[in-house]
């Protein structure tokens, strides 16, 4: 049994795991918990490729499993968030509005499998990875600002980021790389640039980071398009 052959898709497995414990953590509405294994599960599920790759062992298997597990971690996991925090306040008697948190699961799936016919996603996205857009979703519990969370309280906001999740997953969107192959700051300097923000972003605001990081990244790379086509 050649062992580097099944070590991606035992970080696959171990991703899949992950997201299964999240989905008991958002069922007992330990959102925090949810957080910490979802993100344990993008960590298993950024390695699995990595090493898919540095063993040279890619393969269909490998891409299904990957899929498969991602639809776990990061497509039921976030729609299931969303379930949770659609079924308080407003909308609380209304037995149906909250299952269209569920779209977020389905914008998920159609992303997934977008992805692996789409050969021009090799080395930067074409619109939201479903792992950034659930750090996004199950971040929004555990907000603690009273501003933000205010308006996390109003189910139709809750709604218009529902919509706008399943959207950005599949829009026509390019977002830039984030591998950064060397140290170069005029090569690199959109990549650096973010990257400095992002983790001072973290240090200063904790929770509410998260979704103005996956924001930020959006924004600069839809600004990054708009000048770059003005250049050409």
């Amino acid at each position: 049994m050649d062992i580097k052959k099944n070590i991606p898709n035992f970080l696959t497995l171990l991703n899949l795991l992950s997201g299964c414990i999240a989905i008991v953590m958002v069922a007992d509405l330990k959102f925090d918990m949810a957080f910490y294994f979802v993100a344990l599960g993008i960590f298993f599920d950024f390695f699995d490729g990595y090493f898919a790759r540095k063993f040279n062992v890619s393969g269909p298997l490998g891409l299904q499993l990957d899929s498969l597990a991602d639809m776990v971690t990061s497509g039921v996991v976030p729609g299931f968030v969303m379930f949770c925090m659609l079924s308080f306040g407003d909308f609380s008697t209304n037995y149906f509005l909250p299952y269209l948190g569920f779209v977020i699961t389905l914008g998920a799936c159609y992303r997934l499998a977008n992805f692996n016919i789409d050969a021009r996603q090799s080395d930067s996205f074409i619109g939201l990875p479903t792992p950034a857009n659930t750090l996004f979703i199950v971040s929004l519990p555990l907000i603690s600002n009273s501003i933000v969370a205010s308006y996390l309280n109003n189910q139709w906001v809750l709604l218009g980021i529902t919509a706008i999740s399943a959207y950005v997953m599949n829009a026509e969107i390019p977002l830039f790389s984030l591998k950064i192959k060397d140290f170069s700051f005029h090569k690199y300097k959109l990549q650096m640039g973010f990257l400095i923000a992002s983790i001072t972003m973290v240090i200063t605001l904790k929770f509410l980071a998260v979704p103005l990081i996956i924001l930020t990244y959006v924004l600069l790379s839809i600004l990054n398009t708009f000048f770059a086509k003005k250049v050409v």
